[in-house]
């Protein structure tokens, strides 16, 4: 799969003044791009500063030379995380099976990358933030088409206009609901609710994963070199999303909501699981969501355009996202770079990434979501898919991975 492109002879020089809304993984990334290619780039942040920290993510495959052409892969190679071993719990505690994470995750040793969210983004900001206009602190309140632009008004009082402006704002993008309508109208539930936060780390865990499960229910302990803190995760399955947990303006305030449905799920269950929710009620830093995709139709409207979640979350299931969002801002600046007319640069960003998008979305179809079985049967299923694991080598690399041959941007 290779996308299609104008030879650089014919490839647009006048500069345009673009609008990104969202500082985390694509919206930088794209930043980077576009910059190089000749634009002014504002990008717009609704948090205070650059978001440290966070849970470990993967760069894998396309992604790997996306980073590799920025020119910091070295920089995320020094920060992977080299997880050692993968250990898989029954429901009374007892060792399942132990094999490689390569194996489980279906990456390639050696090539792709596995790191803390904030180390991607710190690097990512590295590369632009002495060339692109940061304002954190802000977001977009209204965009309206005028003329040759977008008239912006910021949460701030401050009013700009635009030649084009891109939403990586996130699976719950702000930029997608004004431009195409609520989240519920692209949003394919995938029956998970998950919480994400860490805790203390008394279990003398280092470079490892150690996952239990039941029926319906999952919990990980997950050990990030040898620190001193966890990132604690508790999933479950909900055949129907918890909107009040999820949308209610004052469960969103005070996640007490997520904490207590959490909790009620998880009691009486075994191994380290109480200490778990405990730490849970006590952490400042819940992430809880659901399981879910992104799958638009369109990911342009007039002058704007989305990218990364905003466009095509694939879900945590997947393993993509950052890899997906850094893929999509390289292939969405190559068409900007190539066509001056935004309406051809985005139908071209559509044309040649969306395959790509399909096949890594359809790895939760192909059996991503096996690490947590909603039944008795497909829990002993999928344990004796992981006794076969420890006695075979670990599985290739999938192909969705690197099925996107980039252009020279």
């Amino acid at each position: 799969m290779t996308p299609t492109g104008l030879s650089r002879d014919v490839r647009t020089t006048a500069k345009r003044d673009v609008l990104i809304s969202g500082a985390s993984i694509s919206g930088p990334a794209l930043a980077y791009w576009l910059h190089r290619s000749g634009c002014a780039v504002t990008v717009v942040e609704k948090a205070s500063a650059l978001r440290a920290g966070g849970y470990p993510i993967d760069i894998r495959g396309t992604a790997v030379e996306v980073v590799r052409r920025m020119g910091i892969l070295p920089q995320l190679r020094d920060a992977h995380i080299d997880s050692r071993r993968c250990t898989f719990l029954n429901a009374d505690g007892s060792e399942l099976a132990s094999v490689s994470p390569h194996a489980v995750a279906g990456s390639a040793e050696g090539q792709d990358l596995e790191v803390r969210r904030g180390d991607l983004a710190t690097a990512l900001y590295g590369k632009v933030r002495d060339d692109v206009e940061f304002l954190f602190g802000d977001s977009i309140d209204t965009l309206v088409p005028s003329g040759h632009g977008v008239d912006v008004t910021f949460h701030s009082g401050l009013r700009r206009t635009f030649d084009l402006v891109v939403g990586a704002d996130g699976m719950h993008s702000r930029t997608r609901e004004s431009l195409f309508g609520p989240e519920e109208q692209f949003h394919r539930y995938l029956g998970y609710c998950f919480a994400i936060f860490t805790m203390p780390n008394t279990f003398g865990l280092s470079r490892e994963l150690m996952l239990w499960n039941a029926p319906g229910k999952a919990a990980a302990l997950y050990a990030v070199g040898d620190s001193d803190e966890l990132h604690a995760f508790l999933t479950f399955h909900q055949p129907e999303p918890p909107f009040d947990a999820l949308r209610n303006p004052d469960a969103l305030r005070n996640p007490g909501a997520q904490r207590d449905l959490v909790a009620t799920v998880f009691a009486g269950a075994g191994w380290e699981i109480p200490g778990m929710v405990n730490a849970l009620r006590d952490a400042d830093d819940l992430f809880f969501d659901t399981a879910g995709q992104i799958r638009m139709p369109h990911w342009s409207s007039g002058r704007v355009a989305l990218v990364g979640d905003a466009a095509y979350a694939p879900s945590f299931l997947t393993g993509q996202g950052s890899s997906l969002a850094l893929v999509g801002a390289y292939v969405l600046a190559n068409a900007l770079a190539t066509h001056r007319d935004h309406t051809a640069a985005f139908a071209a960003y559509e044309r040649d990434i969306r395959e790509f998008v399909a096949m890594n979305q359809a790895l939760v179809d192909n059996g991503a979501a096996r690490l947590f079985p909603t039944t008795a049967r497909a829990l002993e299923q999928r344990n004796t898919m992981l006794r076969d694991l420890v006695a075979m080598p670990a599985a290739p690399a999938r192909p969705a991975h690197s099925a996107l041959t980039l252009p020279e941007l």
